[in-house]
């Protein structure tokens, strides 16, 4: 039997299947099951199913308790050559590839819909526009002679490959949905906020510390409203040009102490709170719908909760199911090990290549020991503060660490003169647009000095900027942060590989950190192979380096974790 087959659901809901050769075309005939779960069963030698959109297909076959161990998402796939053409942007669906082709008019795509709270069975329904198989099989042959066009086709496939690997893995934190103990939501939001008063007004603490911000300036002032105490700094005779905190902290005025603490409460309220409670946590689970791939970068988002925002407190509330464990892996230091592993820089990739704290380590050798200023100097070079400190920081990283330090500096030039920018195994920035992402604090660098930025960062299908050194600062940052996104879908993918005959589950995502809820006795088992995936993603994504990518913790507990 042929290890790889191809899969398209007719409008009825059945589906035709048909295996493939090493060409990529039929090698038998095309055959009709009643469902894709009917099809996949009868075929359980299949190594991989070439097929419209894992979003289609891949939750009915999980509701199905069908699990595949490969698959081709020609849709995704349809993304990446699309940006590797430098026609990001483009409609990705596989009718519009199918237009493309023969040269018809070119379907918008469907809209992107949200999820709905309440109603998760929604999540699972089909989307998108249906495809009869001979279509679908053009579609295919043709992505792979453009996968041969491209600038390194062998690294192109293994990225397709990720891709499409990530979505399956996405369904299935969609699947597993993450651990959530409502009950210690409540008990957190109780200790945080007071009580809660009737007809949904603020909470009790929220409303004390309105009061005394109120009273701090002599007058009513709703600290929930930007412009409202953006005037009443202005009338205490203080000019501040937003309420952000790194600009008000600076502030000296007895407003500005329970300013800060109401909007750190608030957030967590609305974006947190008992309402967010109720519509997103369901039989001990929260699933907020996770999207492979939601940004130019390559990172995931998700489709609503918050998902990939989850404050530190908040995460109390994630809990292991009684005698099992979650393992929390978060890659160490992971944006310059990357820098290290894509530059070839010998220095930074002999530090980047040791057990001990990296940032530690570069600022022995070009910062007099001072950790502070290489962890600065190191995230300022990605995500390019290259004024002020910044530039001093930068000058002292350059003479150590040259190669790193060029690389990031080609890539901005590169950004600001229009021509595209690729991560290590092929993922493109746009010349002229991109998902510009949100600069970590950690870095560094004052809000008012990072590119503009769409908010929340939860969602971010493009943002326009004709301005060309904010271009150049993320193209910096895009050839660093979008090989870290490419080097974790290899992660899932081994990972995901490793646990298949474990009871252990992989419940959440985000960047450069994973979750694995287990049984407690599985949990060495579930460590080593976080840690043997995540070596085996750092060959299979930048070859052969003495970099490493360490990191784990067993914790019963979200919140314990580092």
């Amino acid at each position: 039997m042929a290890d790889r087959w191809a899969l398209a659901v007719a409008e009825d809901g059945g589906v035709e299947v048909a295996p493939l050769g090493p060409d990529g075309l039929p090698a038998g005939p095309v055959r009709r099951e009643a469902g894709p779960a009917e099809a996949v069963r009868a075929r359980p030698d299949v190594s991989r199913w070439v097929w419209r959109s894992t979003s289609e297909i891949y939750p009915r076959l999980l509701a199905a308790g069908v699990r595949v161990e490969r698959c081709y998402d020609v849709e995704a796939a349809e993304s990446l050559l699309l940006g590797h053409e430098g026609q990001y942007g483009q409609p990705r669906s596989a009718a519009a590839a199918l237009a493309r082709l023969r040269g018809g008019p070119v379907p918008p795509d469907p809209p992107q819909r949200s999820a709905e709270p309440r109603a998760q069975s929604s999540l699972f329904e089909p989307r998108g526009l249906h495809l009869p198989l001979d279509d679908l099989l053009a579609v295919y042959a043709e992505q792979q002679r453009r996968h041969d066009r491209s600038a390194d086709p062998d690294r192109m496939r293994l990225l397709t490959a990720a891709e499409s690997a990530g979505t399956l893995v996405a369904a299935e934190l969609n699947r597993a949905g993450l651990p959530w103990r409502a009950d210690v939501h409540r008990e957190v939001l109780h200790d945080l906020l007071g009580e809660r008063y009737a007809g949904g007004g603020e909470p009790r603490r929220l409303a004390e510390l309105a009061e005394e911000v109120s009273a701090a300036f002599g007058h009513r002032v709703r600290p929930d409203l930007p412009a409202d105490v953006v005037k009443a700094f202005a009338r205490a005779g203080i000019k501040v040009g937003s309420t952000r905190r790194w600009e008000i902290e600076s502030v000296d005025h007895p407003a500005v102490k329970p300013l800060i603490e109401y909007k750190k409460l608030y957030r967590i309220w609305v974006a947190h709170g008992w309402s967010w409670l109720q519509d997103w946590v369901r039989d001990g689970r929260f699933r907020p719908e996770f999207l492979a791939g939601g940004t130019v970068t390559g990172r995931w988002v998700t489709n609503g909760g918050g998902g990939l925002q989850i404050p530190k407190v908040i995460r109390r509330a994630v809990v292991a199911d009684p005698g099992w464990v979650l393992v929390v892996a978060d890659a160490d230091q992971m944006e310059p090990r990357v820098l290290a592993a894509i530059s070839r820089d010998p220095g930074l990739m002999e530090v980047a290549g040791r057990g001990s704290d990296l940032y530690q380590s570069v600022s022995d050798r070009a910062f007099s020991g001072d950790r502070a200023q290489a962890k600065l100097a190191v995230l300022g070079a990605v995500y390019g503060q290259t004024s002020g400190d910044g530039l001093k920081n930068l000058a002292a990283l350059r003479r150590r660490f040259p190669r790193a330090v060029a690389y990031v500096d080609d890539a901005a030039r590169a950004g600001e003169e229009g021509r595209l920018v690729r991560t290590w195994l092929g993922r493109t920035c746009p010349p002229a647009a991109g998902a510009f992402e949100e600069v970590p604090e950690e870095a560094g660098i004052p809000q008012a000095q990072q590119p503009d930025t769409p908010a929340p960062q939860e969602w971010v299908p493009g943002y326009a900027s004709t301005n060309a050194r904010a271009r150049g600062r993320f193209a910096r940052n895009f050839v660093v942060q979008g090989s870290a996104a490419d080097w974790a879908l290899l992660l899932l993918a081994a990972l995901r590989q490793s646990c298949a005959d474990k009871a252990a589950e992989l419940v959440f995502f985000q960047h450069d950190e994973v979750i694995v809820h287990c049984p407690r006795e599985e949990a060495d088992a579930v460590v080593a192979a976080i840690r043997e995936a995540a070596e085996l993603a750092g060959r299979l994504t930048f070859g052969p380096t003495p970099v490493r990518f360490p990191f784990t913790a067993v914790v019963e507990c979200y919140a314990d974790a580092k």
